[in-house]
């Protein structure tokens, strides 16, 4: 009998064995389902007709690096890894470096795709993809950091220790900068310049010309910095590495930019006398032609200057921008055949584009509305069309746009609902779409530049999720006591029943521009609040103003005093709940990291809304956090002592309300653990009990997966114990 059920349990169609998601399915490494099923990224144009990208499976990891031709439809390894692997054994690397190396789905390579230059063993080698052959380039100690072609494929610029070389493709080295050293960066950026500035996980600090003849690098001096501990608690011996970290109100890194020949010789310094008054960053470089371009932003980035550098290192301003609050860098200048460039600016409150003569004066403002540009892909000048991704048709999408050069024909490319993100070919003529809605994870079509389709690349089909028959979340708006409309989220309870109150989980962020209310796929942070509202549980997401993505003016009453505002958002949003008859307001919990950690515990002891709150990654005293992003949003504490006093969680531990989860990771380089052992000390004396838990090894995220699982299963636990009930035993 036992056997006959088995088998009609197995004939049974997959939706109707899983109608429940399982904690395990969502996080356990050794159980997990994967419901996003493959999600596909690294679109890179070989030529208009041909791209390429790393194509991963459900784990992420590497099946090929793939070629796509957008008139057959067809694909093709643009390599074979087995023979890429060959090679480098055969130029000296053992089997282990060369396995390695060849799987990976991060490699460099030349504009042409014929050829990789791989960091191996503190070495760089070359791979010829026509040729099949690989060659060792450099033998000298130390480690090769953040090596690129030039553009025309010749030479590869890199970093070791701290100063900046080329090779050629045989392997003749030359030094170009003799300074460098563990206090000066030449080509390479500290942690604040690649986290705050230029990028996260951007560490390459140099720019080739256009002609590959020179080369622009920032110098960053980290003397004046004060350095930060983080202590690895594993070994028997504690590891300890030493961060140079600017609080607010720190000295920062001290910048200059250079020009140097490629082939060495003398280096000519650019010329920012002008700003010798003050602390200044420099905050994007690039190339217009043999013309180096770059922008200037003073400490509090209150405004933002275009600047021009000559051979001689001389200097002209274009433009001066500024805002009513701070300036956000934004991206460097798209220049046109004419000599005039496109600028991206959110100088009236909205990120729009303009249009300047090559001198700095403007021609006119293109696009215009209460709605964003949020990236420029390219100008067709052939045909007049500027494409541009943008939220013209919904705050929280994202769709792919024209428009003519004089600001007419705003045309909405892209069909669906939903998110799409755009990657052009060189001519503009077709580009790759990576398209999601809540309910559908990523998938990847081809379209041409007026928005018709031409091929599906990559459809990612999942039968597992489709299994689910998971309920699609509500989309919904919420006015503000002042009238502002919040968009909102909401996942009601599996068998919802009207006559019923549930408690609320809200997970939320807060933080300037970065919503948490998508119409994009939500990978397993989604997954999760659709776990919880199959446990009874009513899940709600609300992005406050500061968070909606709603332009820039929506951001600034956070100015000089983060967190007021988007609290008051935020009860807003639970008035708004209350209201439900089936809501219940008494049992409401948030969770939070990073920002939306800050926002917790700024909640919890500044309100009384909130039955428990869930504070990861917090920040709970603005003065333990790094210059650039802080000032640019609060000014240096020496402008503004009383904000940040009165911002701090750390100081109104005496007021906390409700029960709080502390969660941290004990090595993480950004929102240092400090912050959390702070808010513990004075949550301790002031007699306020909590919750702690400490993941090591952890950075800003949890990322080793039996933690990650460790995580899901904590924050479970303290939601059954405060919202259903159940006793908690993290």
């Amino acid at each position: 009998m036992k056997r006959v059920l088995l088998l009609l349990l197995l004939a049974l169609p997959l939706a109707a064995q899983r109608k429940v998601l399982d904690l395990d399915a969502i996080y356990d490494p050794a159980k997990r389902v994967y419901y996003s099923g493959a999600i596909q990224s690294g679109f890179d144009w070989i030529d208009d007709t041909t791209f390429v990208w790393p194509q991963t499976d459900e784990l992420g990891e590497l099946i090929s690096w793939r070629v796509f031709n957008a008139t057959t439809g067809k694909s093709r390894p643009l390599f074979d890894s087995a023979q890429l692997q060959s090679a480098l054994e055969a130029a000296g690397l053992d089997a282990d470096d060369a396995r390695e190396a060849a799987s990976s789905d991060e490699l460099t390579f030349d504009a042409k795709k014929s050829a990789i230059v791989l960091d191996v063993a503190d070495d760089l080698y070359l791979y010829s993809l026509t040729r099949g052959t690989a060659t060792r380039l450099t033998s000298a100690p130390g480690a090769e950091e953040q090596a690129t072609f030039s553009p025309d494929g010749q030479k590869i610029a890199f970093v070791r220790a701290n100063n900046l070389y080329v090779v050629d493709l045989a392997g003749r080295e030359r030094q170009l900068t003799t300074d460098g050293n563990a206090d000066i960066l030449n080509g390479k950026l500290d942690w604040l310049y690649q986290e705050e500035i230029y990028g996260r996980g951007i560490f390459k600090g140099y720019w080739w010309s256009p002609d590959s003849s020179r080369i622009a690098f920032l110098q960053l001096d980290e003397r004046p910095v004060p350095r930060h501990t983080i202590l690895d608690h594993i070994p028997y011996h504690e590891g300890v590495e030493v961060q140079s970290y600017p609080n607010a109100g720190d000295p920062n890194p001290v910048a200059k930019l250079f020009i140097t020949p490629a082939s060495g010789g003398a280096i000519t310094a650019v010329d920012n006398a002008r700003y010798s008054g003050g602390e200044f960053l420099i905050v994007n470089v690039g190339w217009n032609g043999s013309t180096l371009m770059y922008q200037v932003q003073d400490r509090e980035q209150t405004w933002l200057d275009l600047l021009a550098a000559s051979r001689g290192g001389e200097t002209r301003r274009l433009l001066h921008d500024t805002t009513k609050a701070w300036v956000d860098p934004i991206a460097n200048a798209t220049w046109l055949a004419d000599g005039t460039f496109l600028w991206q600016s959110e100088r009236s409150g909205w990120r729009h584009l303009y249009h300047y003569k090559a001198d700095g004066t403007l021609i006119r403002q293109i696009t215009n509305g209460e709605w964003e540009v949020r990236d420029l892909h390219g100008v067709d000048e052939k045909n007049g069309f500027i494409y541009f991704s943008g939220t013209e048709r919904s705050p929280i999408g994202q769709d792919v746009y024209r428009v003519k050069l004089d600001g007419s024909g705003l045309q909405r490319l892209s069909g669906e609902d939903g998110t799409h993100t755009a990657t052009f070919n060189p001519s503009m003529t077709m580009y790759v779409d990576k398209w999601s809605d809540i309910a559908t994870p990523d998938q990847i079509r081809l379209y041409r530049a007026d928005g018709k389709l031409a091929q599906v690349v990559f459809e990612n089909k999942v039968a597992e999720l489709a299994a689910l028959a998971l309920p699609r979340p509500q989309f919904l708006q919420v006015k503000t006591r002042d009238g502002f409309v919040m968009e909102a989220m909401m996942i009601k309870p599996a068998n919802f029943d009207p006559a019923k109150k549930y408690p609320v989980y809200q997970h939320l962020y807060g933080g300037p521009h970065t919503q948490t209310v998508r119409n994009a796929w939500g990978g397993q942070r989604g997954l999760f609040h659709q776990f919880l509202a199959q446990h009874g549980v009513l899940v709600w997401e609300c992005d406050n103003r500061t968070a909606s993505g709603k332009g820039a003016v929506s951001t600034w009453p956070m100015y000089k005093n983060a967190g007021e505002s988007e609290l008051r958002d935020i009860e807003d949003g639970v008035a708004w709940l209350a209201q439900q008859p089936y809501v219940d307001a008494s049992r409401v919990m948030l969770n939070g990291w990073s920002y939306g950690g800050f926002m917790v515990s700024y909640a919890l002891t500044h309100s009384t809304k909130f039955a428990a709150g869930i504070a990861g990654g917090s920040v709970t005293d603005w003065r333990d956090y790094d210059s650039v992003y802080t000032e640019r949003y609060m000014l240096m504490p020496q402008h503004n002592e009383e904000g940040y006093k009165k911002t701090a969680p750390r100081w109104a531990a005496k007021n906390l309300h409700g029960n709080l989860l502390l969660l941290h990771g004990t090595t993480d380089d950004n929102v240092h653990l400090q912050n959390t052992i702070q808010f513990a000390y004075e949550l301790e004396k002031e007699g306020k009990l909590f919750s702690l838990q400490l993941y090591p090894r952890s950075r800003h995220g949890v990322t080793q997966k039996p933690l990650v699982a460790h995580l899901q299963r904590t924050i479970w636990e303290f939601v059954r114990a405060n919202l259903l009930g159940s006793p908690f035993a993290p």
